[in-house]
């Protein structure tokens, strides 16, 4: 090399990096065929970490500080290249800076519902989603499985992959929990805490640390959803024949209000469905109950009697005219 061109090469007295926007993860320090000069300095700001590569080797890693970049600070580099320690010279090697910023709100979700087996329901479908937190804790780590030797490598860049590790682990956790599906629904926080233990290991192969998980909600698709409530709804009516009575008494109402029904249909309605109350109540009775039957004698009058079809009123079934509103009878 001619004095002329080792004047004209430029040297990097200083590397540094200040994050231009959110989302960066790792990012090559630009060289361009310059040297970095022997004793010059390494400024690694708080929330990131360099990494020095020498011929596709990851050599040093450096913490965030101030560095004079010689033997002393580099001294896995200096043994690949087997430099003495009166080493003078400039030298070339990649460096790279990564962000140990947290990345909050980044979201995961079930694309398509996920089966599990229930102890209450069998084998059901559910849906989940939520956000969680993650950081860079081992950069070379990192550099090796993620990023490799790219210029620039963003968090969209590697939600996929995040993203597709959750859902991947939170099948088998669920279906180890042995938790039945109201119980996860009910207690999202401690799922949220068992389900956080389980990603951990996954993202540390990456040289993530999984900070926060958060379930914000924990569903059925809506068919099996229906059907849930349908039987809370059972659940909460409990007594069948109290259940009748308030819809016998809810159609009260609504059949005054039918200018169009009559007032044979309104008595017609409601005869039929007290009847229909009452074959209810003798169907749910257990056989064999010795227990008095309350609805036995009302079963026994019924067969003697009818309805006017005017009123409503439980009258004799010989009658030809109602005696409560003197409608003929058929």
């Amino acid at each position: 090399m001619s004095l002329r061109d080792f004047l004209s090469k430029q040297f990097i007295d200083v590397i540094e990096w200040v994050e231009p926007d959110d989302g960066i993860l790792a990012y090559r320090y630009p060289m361009q065929d310059r040297e970095i000069q022997n004793g010059g300095k390494l400024t690694v700001r708080d929330s990131q970490m360099a990494v020095f590569v020498n011929e596709g080797r990851v050599a040093d890693v450096f913490a965030p500080g101030l560095y004079t970049l010689n033997t002393q600070t580099l001294p896995i580099l200096t043994y690949l290249m087997n430099w003495d320690k009166a080493f003078k010279s400039p030298f070339k090697s990649d460096v790279y800076f990564f962000s140990t910023r947290l990345q909050t709100n980044q979201r995961w979700g079930t694309p398509n519902p996920i089966t599990i087996r229930d102890k209450e329901f069998g084998a059901v479908r559910i849906r989940a989603f939520g956000i969680y937190t993650y950081h860079i804790v081992d950069p070379k780590t990192f550099y090796t499985k993620i990023s490799g030797t790219r210029d620039l490598y963003t968090v969209p860049e590697l939600e996929g992959q995040l993203r597709n590790t959750i859902v991947g682990r939170m099948t088998d956790t669920f279906a180890n929990s042995q938790v039945p599906f109201l119980d996860m629904a009910a207690n999202q926080v401690a799922m949220a805490d068992k389900l956080l233990a389980s990603l951990k290991p996954g993202f540390a192969e990456y040289g993530l640390l999984l900070d926060s998980f958060v379930v914000e909600n924990l569903s059925l698709p809506d068919e099996l959803q229906k059907i849930l409530d349908q039987r809370i709804g059972m659940n909460m009516v409990g007594d069948i024949g109290r259940y009748t009575q308030f819809e016998v008494a809810q159609s009260i109402p609504i059949a005054a209000a039918n200018e169009g029904a009559g007032t044979a249909g309104i008595g017609a309605g409601l005869g039929a469905g007290v009847a229909m109350g009452q074959v209810m109540m003798d169907a749910l009775r257990k056989p064999g109950s010795s227990q008095p039957d309350p609805g036995a004698e009302s079963a026994a009058t019924g067969a003697e009697t009818k309805f006017c079809t005017n009123c409503g009123k439980s009258i004799p079934k010989s009658s030809k005219f109602c005696p409560e509103c003197g409608h003929p009878q058929q």
